[in-house]
């Protein structure tokens, strides 16, 4: 980068600079929009959350279970408001990521917002096919896998009886764990990109992120072959691709780098 960059780099990030005081106020002001956004959608999910419940209910149904009880007096209550929430949550996230943005941005120089900005707007994206790829592949094989051990025993029926509240905790398991797990390559392009990593490291590191991988679908999914394979395949996958995509932006920098080489110093 020339001298002339460097300076209206630091100028354009002079007049971004505030008092603390500014900040605090700020901060309360992003806080205060994001309250109100979840606020406002947990209020809307919650007018709609027997519907809302039907939908997450339906992986149960399709696995051929079509009752759920609930042995606490206000259990089907809290359960509705959970669910209310995490919907909530999830539709007002966008408005919640814009306010992030609008607090961050103005200390960052315009290279770093465009650097950014792309991960911002792949975060609901991944997080989006993790989860759907949890509710309409990993949980009904999960349940087809958890409701085989009901049958005769021996002249004891075994049946499945799930209570609503621990079934919503199942499903929002998978669904959160699915998709935080998807915002892998988001995590590891910023911290390449924060030269905390190097994409040297990350490709040393390959069989540990594997096994981590495979590490994490064990806990995340049920005992069985089928629904660890579909998480911890596409982990491994989303890893490689991050390996793909930091070479491009490696390369990328050093084009740059090499058209706009760094002043001398001069004593």
């Amino acid at each position: 980068m020339s001298l002339q960059g460097l300076l209206e780099d630091r100028d354009e990030l002079d007049d971004s600079q505030a008092p603390l005081l500014d900040h605090l106020i700020e901060l309360r002001k992003r806080l205060l929009w994001s309250f109100a956004a979840l606020a406002v959608t947990f209020g809307i999910c919650l007018y709609f959350a027997k519907p809302i419940f039907v939908v997450l209910v339906h992986p149960l149904v399709a696995a051929g279970q079509n009752r759920l009880i609930y042995t606490q007096i206000f259990e089907a209550f809290f359960v509705e408001l959970k669910v209310a929430f995490f919907a909530g949550l999830m539709l007002a996230f966008p408005v919640i990521a814009n306010q992030i943005w609008l607090f961050v941005a103005p200390g960052l120089y315009k290279k770093e917002k465009r650097a950014l900005l792309p991960f911002l707007l792949a975060t609901p994206i991944l997080f989006g096919l993790g989860a759907s790829l949890a509710y309409f592949i990993a949980i009904p094989l999960a349940l087809h896998y958890l409701l085989g051990f009901g049958g005769n025993l021996g002249g004891v029926t075994q049946e499945a009886m799930p209570a609503v509240g621990n079934y919503l905790t199942f499903v929002m398991q998978f669904l959160f764990g699915f998709g935080f797990a998807f915002l892998l390559p988001v995590l590891l392009m910023l911290l390449e990109r924060a030269g905390i990593v190097t994409r040297d490291q990350l490709v040393a590191a390959r069989r540990y992120a594997w096994v981590g991988s495979f590490g994490v679908a064990m806990i995340l999914t049920p005992p069985d072959v089928g629904s660890m394979l579909l998480l911890a395949v596409p982990l491994c996958i989303l890893y490689e691709l991050t390996l793909v995509a930091t070479w491009f932006t490696q390369k990328r920098r050093e084009r740059e780098a090499a058209k706009n080489p760094a002043p001398d110093v001069v004593n």
